[in-house]
């Protein structure tokens, strides 16, 4: 039988042992925001000003309004002028340009005649995302300034006009799907890296022995070792949802509480994991290494975050079901930028009601008060 007393004296001898360990103060706080503000800022999927050589061999205007074109839209830059495609060609090799476009010397004359004027578009495929985006734009400004050269500034009133429109993220900004995801791959690699080191703590302190003298229950020792951590982690998302909000300005549509409550169920299970790890190891240097194998590369690339779960084979599809990270950046993500709540979210609320259940009761059976002879 679980009682109050017992459980909050362990929970209370726990957040002293934090509190006289910088390492762990450090780990918990300054950790999350700083790799939160990092990667922010380093991970994007924008491009822009693509450094672009030009090769323009036309003896007429057209060639240069063209490059204009190019220009104006603030996707690309001209980072160099070579007179030979043969040094244009050194520079993409070299990586000094992104792409080479080249016109030929009778590109004004072909679009006076009326006639197909090709150009030729050179792009580094070893970058193939940045490839694929750049692609996309330079044949959406070749296209917009060729129709615009026919037409001569005349209005056409086409058969079929398709209007795109975005929802959720109107400016296509990576950043704002970026951060909600973020916050859930560092928010699971720190609660287990955190409580990985719990259990693991007493053994190599040599308090377990005393800890096994008492009369409180495992149960009591994980659930008390564990509500210090909920504090700090509840803390660290709420810290992190405000540095998005403020410095990166991502849009915050949904309930801030519906938010809290499936976080709780996050950090639930997840410092469950980090506790089932420390408590069958019984080394803090091991529990450590196994939480960040355990927790960082499945956040990170079977959650949804980097890659497109749809688009993985169906073995790995499989696997991402048993990553929990996968449904809170479905949560973060829904609540940020679509502003959805329960009738939407209750699956992925079941799904980590689960592993919170699973990591605290796998916590419990492998945490054991007997000391070997």
């Amino acid at each position: 039988m679980i009682r109050g007393v017992r459980l909050l004296a362990m929970a209370r001898k726990e957040a002293i042992q934090i509190r006289r360990d910088p390492r762990s103060l450090a780990l918990a706080f300054a950790v999350p925001v700083l790799m939160l503000v990092f990667f922010g800022y380093a991970i994007t999927w924008d491009v822009d000003d693509l450094p672009l050589a030009v090769v323009n061999e036309d003896a007429g205007t057209r060639g240069e309004r063209l490059v204009g074109a190019f220009t104006a839209s603030g996707y690309f830059v001209v980072a160099a002028r070579p007179a030979r495609r043969a040094d244009a060609d050194g520079l993409l090799v070299r990586g000094s340009v992104a792409g080479v476009l080249i016109i030929p010397p009778d590109f004004s004359r072909r679009m006076g005649a009326g006639g197909p004027a090709p150009v030729q578009l050179l792009l580094d495929g070893a970058d193939a995302n940045t490839a694929t985006i750049a692609l996309n734009y330079a044949e959406a400004i070749a296209g917009r300034w060729s129709r615009d050269a026919v037409l001569g500034g005349r209005t056409v009133a086409l058969p079929a006009d398709a209007e795109s429109r975005v929802w959720y993220n109107p400016t296509l900004a990576s950043r704002n799907m970026i951060v909600p995801g973020l916050i859930a791959v560092i928010m699971s690699i720190i609660a287990a890296m955190l409580t990985a080191l719990t259990i693991a703590r007493e053994w190599e302190r040599g308090t377990m022995e005393q800890l096994a003298s008492t009369p409180v229950h495992r149960l009591e020792v994980v659930l008390g070792k564990l509500l210090p951590y909920v504090v700090i982690g509840m803390a660290d998302v709420a810290l992190a949802v405000a540095v998005g909000v403020t410095l990166f300005g991502v849009p915050l549509n949904g309930s801030v509480l519906l938010l809290a409550a499936l976080t709780l169920l996050f950090l639930l299970g997840a410092l469950g994991l980090g506790i089932f790890i420390s408590a069958a190891l019984k080394s803090q240097v091991l529990a450590t290494q196994v939480a960040m194998v355990a927790t960082y590369l499945p956040a990170l690339l079977l959650s949804g975050f980097l890659f497109d779960i749809a688009s993985m084979p169906a073995v790995l599809r499989a696997i991402t079901l048993v990553i929990p990270a996968r449904y809170y950046v479905a949560v973060t993500r829904g609540i940020f930028l679509k502003g959805v709540g329960i009738q939407v979210l209750w699956v992925q609320g079941v799904a980590m009601l689960i592993f919170a259940t699973v990591g605290l009761g796998l916590a419990t059976l492998a945490f054991r008060k007997r000391i070997a002879a």
